[in-house]
């Protein structure tokens, strides 16, 4: 499988549309602070194991996000291409910086362990304000990811490869997940787009190697003409009447010569 660049991207895309979202959900549900104080500081103090958990699981889920995106931007090679090439590298850039901002989970459980919450919060804010990580990974880079997934999934909604109800999954959930405040309902939200991202997942994996590799073909791209048929010609000593003319691809014979003929026999 992998040296079959087909067979192993298709799967390779069609199992990371699976495993990310529900990575995700799953990390929603074991964190501490989804079920009480959702700062980290405090969350880690609760129960530290599932705290490092969560943190671990965010963080596979939104890199393995990001090169599923580039999974569905295949998917718009025919269709929706300029929309599937924007929103694609929103959603790669904007994922990979929001799996980064987690290494700031570490900082957070010492400062916890160390600090009053409401100090350590207070400490952690000012680090997470400092220019260098504000533009180097939070802004504009964070909101790109959250931006291009439900654009790309319009696109490929456009392309013709899925139904309109996977970006409103995606809209809904995601959209909806950080609009409101960290908690139960998170996880409610937040298993919605495993339904959408899942099932244009499982499209992939059984719509098999060739309609995969069919997307390959440039777009617009024609057939190759069809040849010309081969050459007609009068038979010898025969000459067209006045006034009229070969068709296209008719040719009149030439007048063989005495040594040709010698040749010949």
């Amino acid at each position: 499988m992998l040296n079959d660049h087909v067979t192993f991207r298709r799967l390779a895309a069609g199992t990371l549309l699976i495993a990310a979202p529900l990575l995700q959900a799953v990390a929603v549900i074991v964190d501490p602070g989804t079920w009480g104080d959702d700062r980290e500081a405090v969350s880690y103090g609760s129960n530290p194991a599932l705290a490092q958990t969560e943190s671990a699981l965010y963080h596979w889920s939104w890199m393995l996000m990001g090169v599923a995106a580039i999974g569905l931007v295949h998917l718009t090679r025919q269709r929706a291409t300029r929309l599937g090439h924007v929103a694609g590298a929103m959603t790669v850039i904007g994922y990979l910086n929001l799996s980064a901002l987690l290494m700031m989970d570490p900082v957070e459980w010492w400062l916890g362990r160390h600090h009053p919450p409401e100090q350590a919060q207070k400490i952690l804010d000012e680090m997470l304000d400092l220019p260098g990580v504000i533009i180097g990974f939070q802004m504009p880079w964070v909101p790109l990811g959250l931006i291009g997934l439900p654009l790309l999934t319009v696109a490929v909604w456009r392309s013709g490869f899925s139904g309109w109800w996977v970006p409103v999954t995606v809209v809904v959930g995601y959209g909806g997940g950080f609009a409101v405040d960290y908690g139960p309902l998170t996880v409610v939200l937040w298993a919605i787009p495993v339904a959408g991202l899942g099932t244009l997942g499982v499209k992939v994996l059984r719509m098999g190697d060739d309609a995969w590799a069919a997307l390959y073909a440039r777009r617009g791209a024609q057939d190759p003409p069809p040849s010309l048929p081969a050459a007609e010609t009068l038979p010898v000593g025969e000459t067209l009447p006045v006034g009229e003319t070969l068709p296209v691809g008719e040719t009149l014979p030439v007048a063989e010569s005495g040594e040709h003929r010698r040749h010949a026999r």
